[in-house]
């Protein structure tokens, strides 16, 4: 095949060597990581674990003092940090498989159980499985819009699309919930697409894991702290809602920020592995941020690597990016990245202009609208193979 550059205003074009020549290059760097796993993998876990539990009993412990403004508040912070750290650094870590090889019982991804209300076995099939092997995919990946919102312009627009931002505003707020009926897939429900005997068992998973979540933070735990029952309700609630807001604007940041791509079924049929890891750095962005904010965030602010290595470390992608970022350089891709307030902004700009008639991007009524609210097109990419060309949006 005859290879193309980048132009100043035309899109890139890759050859099916240079896709095969890219992956080669991305399994040769994920081999050197996991052939140098060991002691300090270990402790990093180990380490996050000790603090995660620490902050949690210190906020379980503040709240018996939650009658002064000050301690509750107190409470409230380190009560959120150790949900943070249990959902994203270890949860979502640890499902993914990622300390699987160290064999330890508390670390087994099939076995592990997260803080939130969503069962764990249907996290790894709606998540690992679903989002992870269709990324992007329109058809396919449900992470696109999570069934309620309209996150990209090939999704079809209807009255209902207004409510966009209301309905990602109730989304954050309540994100576990939405999470935990992600699986579900309530419009197949809707449409008669999914038997009775598969939504029951969803149904009776989600009722005993809620079920849990909801007697230990809004019974069991108020109910222990006498008097104080309200203060630490209110307090256990409080630290849910953060953790739902810092896990929404995390995962939203990497996937949705101006730049990331989707795909259809046609363009992916018969993918390379290749092609696979193109499709990933072209669907997911990057936060830049603090060392501990990497932490805080699961290391999802390296969500172009995660989704590149999703069962290697967390703690190696800081390390990994450098490299990642300069074969997106070589071969002249994308690698989407920014501050989180450059990143969510753009999330917030897209959610709002998509609840928009298209008509109206199109129309005059377009050049009085903030320029981030604008439809303005963008360069493209296209990966050459031998069947076909298949060109997607940047």
């Amino acid at each position: 095949m005859t290879i193309l550059t980048e132009t100043a205003d035309g899109p890139l074009v890759l050859s099916p060597d240079q896709v095969e020549a890219l992956g080669k290059a991305l399994d040769e760097l994920r081999d050197r990581v996991v052939a140098d796993l060991g002691e300090r993998d270990r402790e990093y876990i180990y380490s996050i674990i000790k603090a995660q539990r620490g902050f949690e009993i210190a906020g379980r412990g503040l709240m018996y003092l939650g009658f002064l403004p000050p301690v509750w508040l107190a409470a409230v912070a380190a009560l959120s940090v150790s949900k943070i750290l249990d959902n994203m650094e270890i949860g979502h870590n640890v499902m993914h498989g990622q300390y699987d090889w160290m064999r330890e019982p508390d670390l087994n991804s099939r076995e592990f159980e997260w803080d939130t209300v969503c069962p764990a076995d249907q996290w790894r099939h709606s998540h690992n499985y679903m989002h992870h092997t269709y990324t992007n995919i329109h058809g396919r990946d449900r992470d696109i819009g999570y069934g309620v919102l309209r996150i990209d312009e090939a999704q079809e627009w209807n009255p209902a699309r207004l409510g966009n931002p209301v309905f990602a505003f109730g989304l954050m707020m309540l994100f576990e919930w939405g999470v935990m009926l992600h699986d579900l897939e309530v419009e197949n429900i809707v449409r008669g697409k999914r038997s009775w005997p598969e939504v029951k068992r969803l149904l009776a998973g989600q009722w005993r894991k809620a079920g849990r979540q909801v007697l230990k933070d809004y019974v069991v735990f108020p109910l222990l702290s006498g008097p104080l029952f309200l203060s630490t309700l209110a307090g256990n609630a409080t630290a849910n809602v953060v953790r739902n807001i810092w896990a929404y604007s995390i995962i939203f940041c990497g996937h949705f920020p101006s730049g990331v791509q989707t795909f259809t079924e046609e363009e992916t049929a018969e993918e390379t592995r290749g092609e696979w890891y193109v499709r990933q750095m072209l669907g997911s962005a990057n936060i830049t941020g603090s060392r501990l904010f990497h932490i805080m965030s699961g290391n999802l602010s390296h969500q172009i690597e995660h989704h590149l290595f999703p069962d290697l470390p967390a703690n190696r992608y800081p390390e990994m990016a450098p490299e990642v970022r300069e074969l997106c350089r070589e071969y002249g891709l994308p690698y989407n990245t920014g501050p989180l307030g450059k990143q969510i902004g753009s999330v917030w700009a897209k959610i709002v202009k998509l609840a928009l008639p298209p008509a109206l991007h199109r129309s005059r009524l377009a050049s009085f609208l903030p320029a981030a609210l604008r439809m303005d097109p963008a360069p493209g990419v296209i990966v050459m193979r031998q069947r076909k060309a298949t060109e997607v949006g940047v």
